[in-house]
């Protein structure tokens, strides 16, 4: 029985060295693979480099010598970790210096003893062993870290989610408006937001029940989330009955445009409210602030803004935009 499914390659181009180590190993169940030049050594790397356990290689060749193939080998990602013992009759430390800086791991001199070759083949594989294993588990840690981080990022999308409407959280309108005023701080740009709320929800509620509430809320999210059609815009349930959308680089005219838009898109959507004074439908109460971004404002009074629009169009008998710049 092979010891290994994989091969040894032997390369040297003295046909009695190639078939002494061939017979050796053959005879302790080795499968090898052998060559006689480097060149040919390195086109079976090409076509089956998963398969080679171990190289033995020859120090003096003609045409490219086992220093040369040795450092051409290890210059390969793909090859790297094959192990190299190079097989010499050279005495000369400068040379096998110079084999090991180019990556080779060993040498065996001629002629050569069984003993040693064996031996030093037993270690070479069993590095090669570890370093497979190694390697192994470094992929297998990588792929638990990579579910990790996935993990970690769904749980922080869940975290920065509302639950009923699947809309971005109070917590994620934070974090996003921040964001943005600062970066319009940074480009001179306007920012915009706009606050809204669905008329007399709690009648709503006491009439309907919660359940019926709850997909008059989902309903309404789709409806907001459908409206904005920019990817930097950011629609997020601020709480209860109320929503907020957050509107980068854009000017008052622009956002009181999509308010309205938004406004007549709830009325049409024609959720039966009977117990509404105004009329038998759902409708929505919206406020609109924008601000050019100075360093001595703060996100924290254009929500404050936008909410005093929102309670401005709540006491003009609702259903209707107001902005900030209506307020006296």
């Amino acid at each position: 029985m092979q010891k290994t499914e994989n091969a040894i390659l032997i390369i040297d181009d003295a046909e009695d060295i190639r078939f002494l180590l061939q017979e050796l190993l053959k005879r302790e169940n080795y499968k090898t693979i052998v060559v006689h030049s480097a060149q040919e050594g390195i086109s079976i790397l090409e076509e089956k480099a998963q398969k080679i356990n171990l190289i033995l290689m020859d120090v003096l060749m003609p045409d490219m010598n086992g220093i040369e193939a040795c450092q051409k080998i290890k210059s390969q990602r793909k090859w790297r970790d094959i192990p190299v013992i190079m097989v010499t009759a050279l005495n000369d430390m400068e040379e096998l210096d110079r084999a090991f800086s180019v990556g080779a791991i060993d040498y065996i001199t001629k002629p050569i003893k069984k003993r040693e070759l064996l031996a030093r083949i037993r270690s070479a594989l069993a590095l090669k062993k570890e370093m497979d294993q190694r390697k192994a588990r470094e992929i297998e840690l990588l792929s638990v870290n990579g579910l990790l981080e996935d993990a970690v990022e769904k749980l922080k999308s869940l975290s920065s989610l509302d639950g009923l409407t699947e809309l971005p959280n109070r917590r994620r309108f934070d974090e996003y408006l921040e964001k943005e005023w600062k970066r319009a701080v940074r480009n001179g740009t306007k920012i915009s937001l706009i606050m809204l709320d669905i008329d007399y929800f709690k009648a709503y509620n006491d009439s309907k029940g919660h359940l019926s509430g709850d997909e008059c809320l989902k309903k309404i999210a789709h409806a907001l989330k459908q409206t904005v059609q920019r990817s930097a815009d950011l629609v997020c349930r601020y709480g209860g009955e109320e929503f907020a959308v957050i509107l980068p680089e854009t000017e008052l005219a622009g956002a009181e445009q999509l308010a309205e838009k938004m406004r007549k898109h709830i009325e049409h959507l024609q959720i039966e409210h009977s117990s509404s004074p105004l009329g038998e439908v759902v409708t929505i109460s919206v406020g609109v602030a924008t601000e050019k971004p100075e360093t001595y404002l703060t996100w924290e009074e254009l929500i404050f803004r936008a909410d005093q629009a929102l309670y401005k169009a709540k006491g003009a008998g609702r259903n209707t935009v107001i902005t900030a710049t209506e307020i006296n």
